[in-house]
């Protein structure tokens, strides 16, 4: 028998553990009242480690040459049409410069996979690692050999993200080509936690062939995983991939997942991304309001924003542009949090106590 859905929340927030089928039963049960009581619990825990605090992370898209063809991506790579660039070291430090007068402690470099050489991934790292000593830089640049990983990490570089996309074996295989596998991704998912960097996974939400057992799967691996980010998004379709005719991904769903993801693990890194900006103009928001903590604006240079389109009409200006910092903090104190300049680390249960300042 199916229990009743908000006492799954209860339990849920007081042992952040379900069975999968009990996932699943949340996911089928979403509703508008659910989603505000799931978002109400989720704030609550997220304020009582985190308190009022939002993080930013400076964004730098340092390239948009990829070697993967995953179908859902904008910038995979047998799409002609892609405007490719390759940001020089120059133009990212001068990024980072911006970034940290701004008052951005980290900065993620993300770009498609194979784009950046490792030893030149490797040797800006260390030149930011060097200038900004105070700052952390975040790598998303895809699948390594577990040796490229580690030096990467000795680099400096402190933490990593690489979205698990999802945890259903078979619907990998249905959102990727057969040269990607869905056992690589785990395993480097795993050499990243091995190696010491805090790790983020994550997942498009109403991605094609997506199934409520889908997400159940998704919550049930972040539970047993236990990343110290998870991003997650509204899947956007790509007017040049396979995947053009697929509707879009709901950004209601995807804040109930974000609640359900803080219950799972209260300490989590959890950002509200630019994908539901782009799908709600009051995404974001929402994302914080449903527990959500960081917000990653876009430092790369402007001439190079509009390339990397990994899905249409996606949003870099605005609240989602760090040249608009003042309006962000605006926005976020009318909601009642505010941005603060902070490295953002995790904060683990024995330093609850202390709240970021």
């Amino acid at each position: 028998m199916n229990e009743n859905p908000f006492v799954l929340i209860d339990r849920l927030a007081e042992t952040h553990s379900l069975s999968v089928s009990e996932y699943q039963t949340l996911v089928l049960s979403e509703t508008e009242t659910l989603r505000t009581y799931a978002a109400q619990k989720a704030d609550k825990i997220r304020r009582d480690i985190y308190g009022d605090s939002i993080y930013i992370r400076g964004l730098i898209e340092v390239s948009n040459v990829c070697r993967n063809d995953c179908y859902y991506c904008g910038i995979r790579a047998s799409n002609r049409a892609c405007d490719r660039y390759l940001l020089t070291d120059d133009q990212i430090l001068s990024c980072c410069a911006e970034g940290y007068a701004l008052g951005f402690r980290t900065f993620v470099m993300q770009g498609g996979e194979g784009g950046l050489p490792v030893a030149r991934v490797c040797s800006i790292v260390t030149v930011i690692k060097t200038r900004y000593p105070d700052c952390a830089v975040t790598l998303s640049l895809g699948e390594y050999q577990t040796g490229d990983y580690q030096r990467m990490y000795d680099a400096g570089a402190d933490r990593y993200l690489l979205r698990h996309e999802t945890a259903d074996k078979t619907h990998y295989q249905q959102l990727h080509p057969q040269t990607l596998s869905f056992d690589n991704r785990m395993r480097c998912l795993y050499d990243l936690k091995r190696i010491g960097f805090q790790v983020g996974c994550g997942f498009m939400v109403g991605s094609p062939y997506q199934t409520p057992a889908c997400l159940a799967k998704d919550l049930a691996f972040i539970e047993a995983f236990r990343p110290d980010m998870c991003g997650i998004g509204p899947f956007i379709p790509q007017k040049d991939t396979p995947f053009r005719d697929f509707p879009a991904g709901s950004a209601h769903q995807t804040a109930y997942l974000l609640s359900l993801i803080r219950l799972i693990q209260p300490n989590i890194l959890l950002p509200a991304t630019t994908a539901l900006g782009t799908i709600l103009a009051s995404g974001q928001a929402l994302g914080i309001q449903s527990g959500a903590n960081v917000i990653m604006p876009n430092l790369s240079p402007l001439s190079e924003r509009e390339k990397y389109a990994l899905y249409d009409n996606k949003r870099s200006a605005g609240t989602e542009s760090a040249q608009n910092l003042a309006d962000l903090k605006a926005s976020m104190q009318a909601l009642g949090y505010r941005i603060v300049t902070a490295r953002g680390d995790i904060i683990h249960p024995s330093q609850s106590d202390g709240k970021v300042v």
